[in-house]
């Protein structure tokens, strides 16, 4: 099976390297151009996939919008049985869709048609879900519509972060891709429509999605930290100043939300219900540290309030 590959970030190339390793036709692959970089913004940046497909010599394509007719040309000159997306970063419109024989299949993090949408792994953690998956679906025009062709389900533990759930979901997913794709290729795989009643969705993070509202209860704010962990983080303000928090925890305590309870090489805060313990921190312009290490060299003292 001759297959293009549409893909941009780090979560897409566990499913590159297992179509590679199980012996696919990977005829080109489709990422963004490179971004620049650094404060001069001299120095550009490529996408891991595609520094995973210069590692394998698979030709690629980096169109800025994939939307137009000298790209359509291009990928039908490819031959493709089958296009494989996995977190391209753009919507992909029928006349594109249509172009593989066999059209387009989806890897998406969630278990479809909950967590439709740009960020599903960092709403399952922020939602408290205890279990997720992995959809393969044959793409549509709709937003991660399609019908269902192959899920796989993970648990989600209670202390885990975004990141690390989707690292784990990325190896998943590229288990899922290899058995939807064996189904097609046996002629067994049934799509299934999506029940249009249980959709819900995880839309795009915005700054102020990534704000911590201290009025919340601690497992709440706890869950939010973890979600946004490594990036974008969730931020709040001490004397004005932004700071992001990592590592969170729930603790005991009580006072005004947002209070510093705890300053003695433990940074713990008041939340609307209970209190939240963080262990790293990272304020703006600095990298991330010990939250011990910034209590010593900022000073921060009990009583102080973060916003």
């Amino acid at each position: 099976m001759r297959v293009v590959f549409f893909g941009t970030p780090e979560f897409a190339v566990p499913s590159f390297e297992a179509l590679l390793g199980e012996g696919f036709d990977v005829a080109a692959v489709v990422t963004r151009p490179d971004r620049p970089q650094g404060r001069s913004r001299s120095q550009l940046l490529p996408s891991p996939i595609k520094l995973a497909a210069q590692a394998e010599a698979v030709p690629g394509l980096e169109p800025e919008r994939p939307t137009t007719p000298e790209f359509y040309q291009q990928v039908r000159g490819l031959h493709a049985d089958i296009g494989v997306v996995v977190a391209y970063g753009h919507i992909l419109r029928p006349e594109l869709l249509a172009i593989p024989l066999r059209g387009m299949v989806n890897v998406h993090p969630s278990l479809l048609p909950e967590l439709r949408g740009a960020a599903p792994v960092e709403w399952a953690v922020r939602n408290g879900l205890q279990k997720t998956g992995v959809t393969i679906m044959q793409m549509d025009a709709g937003l991660d519509s399609g019908p269902i062709l192959h899920q796989i389900p993970h648990a989600i533990p209670p202390d885990i972060t975004g990141g690390e759930l989707s690292e784990h979901l990325a190896e998943v997913g590229a288990q899922a891709l290899i058995e939807a794709l064996g189904l097609m290729e046996q002629g067994l795989a049934k799509p299934v429509p999506q029940d249009e009643t249980r959709a819900t969705y995880a839309p795009k993070l915005t700054r102020e999605m990534a704000r911590i509202h201290w009025d919340h209860g601690a497992s709440e704010i706890v869950r939010a930290i973890l979600a946004l962990d490594p990036k974008p983080g969730a931020w709040t303000e001490l004397d004005g100043r932004e700071v992001k928090l990592f590592g969170a925890r729930a603790a005991d305590g009580r006072g005004a939300p947002g209070e510093v309870l705890t300053a003695d090489g433990r940074l713990r805060m008041a939340a609307g219900a209970g209190a939240v313990e963080v262990e790293e921190v990272q304020p703006a312009g600095k990298p991330r540290m010990p939250a011990a290490d910034w209590i010593r060299g900022r000073g921060v003292r009990v009583g102080q309030r973060f916003t």
